[in-house]
């Protein structure tokens, strides 16, 4: 149950049907349940308000291809859209579709395919995923993506791997602490599904994260050198031994666990991206993004681990915006620079 809200006479119902929205109508006594037409496949939607001196009700729904649109009706009766957010890039050639993949442990992991209708040939993909704190990954409008990634030939894809909360508490949860090696596995198994489907090939494969991301970035570049053509990583957690003497990180210990505690560290350690840098292995093309003023996650983090790959021979691109906190920017103008160097790195790296 994503979110519910009461009418007069109804129930209305939110909930996540394999990480996309279901919207239902629930009449009490029979507790029939019926679904509210007029929603797109795929979609977000959350209710916005309801009248519980009647049966009113306004919605928001929008998806990767839809941006927000406010929708009005009546519990179980017909929707009609009120307004829309604008359209950023042209979404006619655009389709979605969701797929699934089978972790280490067997566990199926979903993932939606933004791609172009008709598309026979592997192509340059982005793959997207974030996995940790119960932060559910859903299906979104985002139009800098749509018009510097998808209008150019590209396909994104949005993994929702475990550390989310996209199933549920239970999705989070085992993937904390010593299951933290859980995230990256799925990670991992998404971008195999994809090379295995002939969505692309591994030279034409990137990923992007930030944050929490950051750090699964640094583990698909030391531990999954070998599933992908480029990374992006941006404002990471890197350096898992230091983490929670440094700035918010003590605030992580619950996730990640307490490096501190030697039985921790022996989990922690396994994966941690600084200490698994090597110059043995071929690493694909990393940039690597943080602020000086970022107040959450120490811009130490990127700094150490760019100069260690350097140390190792690697290849790594770097990029420190002096103002903006963990978001990286301050402004529209430092966030549209920010954008354009992420996919103009991605748009070279992978061959587009």
């Amino acid at each position: 149950l994503h979110q519910y809200a009461w009418t007069r006479d109804r129930l209305l119902m939110v909930t996540l049907a394999d990480v996309a929205s279901r919207v239902e109508v629930v009449t009490p006594g029979t507790w029939k349940r019926e679904p509210v037409a007029g929603l797109e496949d795929g979609s977000n939607t959350v209710v916005v308000a309801t009248d519980d001196t009647g049966d009113e009700i306004f919605l928001d729904s929008s998806g990767f291809l839809t941006p927000s649109r406010l929708l009005h009706g009546i519990a179980g009766g017909a929707l009609t859209e009120i307004k829309r957010a604008p359209s950023f890039f042209d979404a006619a050639d655009l389709e979605v579709s969701q797929h699934f993949a089978a972790s280490d442990d067997g566990t199926a992991v979903p993932y939606f395919v933004v791609g172009h209708k008709h598309s026979q040939a592997p192509g340059p993909t982005l793959l997207g995923g974030y996995g940790g704190f119960e932060v559910s990954r859903t299906p979104g409008y985002d139009g800098v993506l749509g018009r510097l990634w998808l209008s150019r030939g590209g396909t994104y894809v949005l993994a929702n791997i475990r550390g989310g909360g996209e199933y549920g508490p239970g999705w989070h949860t085992q993937a904390m602490r010593e299951g933290r090696h859980k995230v990256a596995e799925d990670f991992a198994a998404v971008a195999r599904d994809l090379v295995e489907r002939g969505v692309t090939t591994v030279p034409q494969l990137g990923a992007q994260g930030g944050s929490n991301g950051g750090l699964l970035m640094g583990i698909m570049l030391t531990k999954y050198p070998d599933l992908f053509g480029a990374l992006v990583c941006q404002v990471p957690l890197l350096d898992m031994r230091r983490f929670h003497l440094l700035l918010a990180g003590a605030s992580w210990v619950a996730e990640y666990g307490d490096p501190d505690n030697p039985e921790d560290w022996e989990f922690i350690s396994q994966y941690s991206p600084y200490h698994h840098v090597s110059g043995d292995k071929t690493y694909p093309p990393v940039l690597i993004t943080t602020s000086t003023r970022d107040d959450r996650v120490h811009p130490g983090h990127a700094r150490k681990m760019a100069a260690a790959l350097e140390d190792a021979g690697q290849k790594v691109w770097y990029y420190e915006n002096i103002e903006g906190g963990h978001a990286g920017a301050a402004d529209n103008a430092q966030t549209a620079f920010k954008s354009g160097l992420s996919y103009s790195f991605l748009h070279r790296m992978l061959g587009t």
